[in-house]
């Protein structure tokens, strides 16, 4: 029998280390101050652990340890089990997962709701099963790294369009050669918490016949009345040709996402999404928290406001522009300087995020602030202190 040659392969070196790039990798990025480590929360009663306050988690309503929300998790794995034990086609959806997708879509104003394991997979389900081969995808360039994966995965032409440019969004729209397009979008974005015109990517997408997805992740909870989110507080809500995804592990403090949106996408992403189909639906016990969560946020809608007051008073600390949501930055320039101001905050009892490329622009890392309902004015005078030294450079 011949043997079979391969004229073209490379020589390999016997006992090569497969992994030696990996460690030219790690160095590359030490010392462009890139380096990331896992810092574990110790319990406490604080969301950041170990009393320290907390400017640096989602939790924008102060809900992950709330006692309505622990018992509403609690209970559900009580009665359904620690997981969903299937995808949500075979044993993974509960009585407790249809509850939910009716009441996130009747708080949104949206025609129907569809769980997810996560707003990363809502994200990638939702755009990779509305687009496809033969489709055309307009992304605005600030969207959330899981639309960025849903692009590249969903095999349709995409463009990168300018931050916020409704315009440039219309001019790809009215220049394509596709029958279908979709339009994605964050609401709030999550570097810079600006607003995405939604009204004018709304007006685009009608004139051109597209389709218009909209990340709430950073909205939900937020904007509009009670934190039904911006599409709701722009009167975009129930709206056909518009799909929102969110997620549960932001405002509602828990785990999951969401899409929100006609039935008939429902319908489709439910024949046709792949994170849906086999993906392990989302755990009891996350679903019974995010139920327990939204009745909270139904009954306190004031806490929305409060996010945005404390948001506002952050900006006011560090000197910047009035936020639009609960996202304030702090921009230091360099990386490493972001990550040793961020190490100085925390020995001083304050717990901040690190923004780096690549998730943010090189030149912009920053201190990235979350402000949430429930800080202290006492906590404030805290952050007060510790902030405004950062921006004055004692950090450095």
């Amino acid at each position: 029998m011949p043997t079979e040659t391969h004229a073209h392969a490379p020589a390999l070196s016997v006992g090569a280390d497969p992994l030696a790039w990996l460690d030219d990798a790690s160095a590359h990025r030490r010392a462009a101050g890139l380096h990331r480590e896992l810092a574990p929360r110790t319990a406490g009663a604080r969301g950041a652990g170990s009393g320290a306050i907390d400017l640096a988690s989602n939790d924008y309503l102060g809900l992950s340890a709330h006692p309505e929300v622990i018992a509403g998790a609690v209970d559900a794995a009580r009665r359904w089990g620690a997981g969903s034990t299937g995808s949500r086609l075979v044993t993974g959806t509960t009585e407790e997962h249809a509850a939910l997708e009716r009441e996130l879509a009747a708080f949104a104003g949206a025609g129907s709701g569809l769980v997810f394991s996560s707003g990363y997979t809502a994200n990638l389900g939702a755009v990779t099963a509305l687009a496809g081969r033969g489709a055309l995808i307009v992304s605005d360039a600030g969207s959330h790294a899981s639309l960025v994966d849903a692009c590249r995965l969903s095999r349709a032409r995409v463009v990168v369009t300018t931050h916020a440019d409704a315009d440039a969004v219309d001019r790809e729209l009215a220049g394509r050669a596709e029958d279908r397009a979709l339009v994605i979008t964050d609401s709030v974005f999550s570097a810079d918490g600006d607003l995405a015109p939604l009204r004018a990517l709304h007006r685009a997408c009608r004139r051109r016949g597209a389709m218009l997805l909209v990340d709430e992740a950073h909205g939900l909870g937020v904007r509009g009345e009670g934190g039904r989110g911006l599409v709701h507080e722009l009167g975009l809500a129930g709206v056909p040709d518009i799909v929102v995804t969110a997620t549960l592990s932001k405002s509602l403090g828990g785990q999951g996402g969401v899409v929100l949106a006609d039935p008939r996408v429902r319908e489709h992403l439910i024949d046709a999404a792949r994170t849906f189909i086999f993906d392990t639906g989302l755990a009891p016990a996350s679903v019974g928290s995010a139920r327990a969560a939204l009745g909270v946020l139904r009954r306190e809608p004031e806490r929305a406001a409060a996010v945005l007051r404390r948001a506002h008073e952050l900006a006011r600390i560090c000197g910047g522009d009035r936020p639009e949501a609960a996202v304030v930055s702090l921009v230091l320039g360099d990386p490493q300087r972001a990550v040793d101001a961020a190490r100085w905050c925390a020995g001083r009892g304050l717990r901040v995020g690190c923004f780096r490329p690549p998730s943010v622009p090189a030149g912009t890392s920053r201190l990235r602030l979350t402000a949430r309902a429930d800080l202290t004015d006492e906590d404030m005078t805290v952050v007060r202190g510790v902030l405004t030294a950062v921006a004055a450079g004692v950090s450095a």
